[in-house]
């Protein structure tokens, strides 16, 4: 298992199921990033309460709202047009490239909020999936068992 939260995040994103799973989740509003975060702390076996899940809303909340999400709906909303526009369809990939560097920045920021919670015995990933899907795991429980199968299948 990668040690850093951005290569267990790539090797676990490359796994079956879990980036559909992850885009239907985001599709309900759900941070994909804090679902890596979720996984890689539930495979470190640190223990999930309230107030880390806080930490790691509040670490991530402001970060998405203000650069990953403006970024991505540039991107969606040039889709269409970019298909039809050579030029549109270059910067387009200059933009998902900055969106994709804006979330290695918040996984970042999330290891940093994490790296001295200790790594113990726990079987908490469930717990932290749960806590840091927020109202997307109600809206979408499917996809967030196919997620949790996933992560456990390997």
């Amino acid at each position: 298992m990668s040690s850093d939260l951005w290569s267990f995040s790539l090797d676990t994103y490359a796994r079956p199921g879990v980036e559909d799973a992850c885009l239907r989740l985001q599709g309900a509003g759900a941070n994909v990033c804090l679902l890596l975060c979720a996984a890689w702390l539930g495979a470190r076996g640190v223990a999930c309460n309230r107030q880390r899940l806080l930490d790691l809303q509040q670490v991530a909340l402001p970060w998405s709202r203000d650069v990953v999400e403006p970024l991505r709906q540039l991107r969606t909303s040039w889709k269409t047009a970019a298909a039809a526009d050579p030029q549109l369809a270059t910067l387009r990939a200059q933009v998902k490239a900055l969106e994709l560097a804006a979330e290695r920045k918040l996984l970042g920021r999330l290891e940093s909020s994490a790296q001295d919670w200790p790594a113990a015995q726990a079987n908490d990933l469930a717990a932290w999936l749960e806590g840091l899907a927020t109202d997307a795991a109600n809206l979408d429980r499917d996809a967030l068992q196919q997620l949790r199968v996933a992560l456990t299948s390997a």
